[in-house]
């Protein structure tokens, strides 16, 4: 998986999955744009980058405007001239609430953030790649979007949408060389997943880690890196005839339809 001389652009670049992508692409060459909400994450991503002597730039934005959306497009097209690789990847979990319970601005916020701002990345990005001939989109989308999560509506609503628009946009380029896949990760060992311990039981949030690690059949929660090996994957030549599906990296949950592995005591 070279990426020598490619242009790798990341949105969510400051969490633990983006991170770990854009850290990724860039030790395999690529010029990297990472693009976050948060400044302060972004720039740790990119400073990370560049102490490991990679070729990195960040831009602040709101990947829920098209403004905002536009000017990250532009500002990686001003720093490296081209977009060859797209980790479409910013993302909220919102909040943990029945959805009899659950809050109209909380949903609204979830979904633009997580769909609305997968569509308006894909927008703004595929006309580029379409212009130059080529290119390679992974939208990252969740076990979520395949089943459901109790107390999750907004946030399960917003990945099977990922899912949806992932089939769509990679028919609608296919036969104009770009390619637009997704991963769907299970349990990752990142902030999100911290904050959606806390929210289901704030006293006791290393339980509910626990609980579902027994889920699992490997037993633990994925790393950042094993997601991002996959998003690596499917941006490299090695998937040159993979396009309009997902990836499944969770440990073996979702194979073996949940239910626990038995475990030596």
């Amino acid at each position: 998986m070279d990426f020598q001389g490619k242009v790798a652009l990341i949105t969510g670049g400051g969490g633990g999955i983006g991170r770990a992508a854009a850290l990724g692409f860039a030790l395999r060459g690529a010029n990297v744009m990472v693009v976050d909400a948060d400044a302060d994450t972004g720039r740790a991503s990119a400073d990370i980058i560049g102490q490991r002597g990679g070729t990195v730039g960040f831009v602040q934005a709101d990947v829920t405007r098209s403004g905002s959306v536009r000017d990250y497009v532009e500002q990686t097209l001003a720093a490296y001239g081209r977009i060859d690789c797209f980790f479409n990847n910013a993302g909220i979990e919102g909040v943990v609430t029945p959805t009899q319970d659950y809050e109209e601005e909380v949903f609204d916020k979830v979904i633009a953030v997580n769909l609305k701002g997968v569509f308006l990345g894909l927008r703004h990005v595929l006309p580029v790649m379409i212009r130059q001939g080529g290119g390679t989109i992974v939208n990252t989308a969740s076990v979520a979007g395949l089943f459901g999560s109790p107390g999750m509506p907004a946030y399960a609503a917003s990945k099977h949408g990922v899912l949806g628009i992932t089939k769509v946009a990679a028919a609608d380029v296919a036969a104009l060389g770009v390619r637009v896949n997704a991963v769907c990760p299970g349990p990752v060992d990142t902030r999100m997943m911290r904050s959606l311990e806390a929210q289901r039981n704030p006293n006791d949030p290393a339980s509910v880690q626990r609980a579902y690690s027994m889920g699992i059949p490997t037993g633990r929660y994925a790393q950042p890196e094993e997601i991002a090996g996959a998003v690596l994957y499917l941006c490299s030549d090695l998937s040159g005839d993979v396009t309009g599906t997902h990836i499944v990296i969770d440990g073996g949950r979702s194979g073996t339809g949940g239910v626990a592995p038995v475990r030596k005591a």
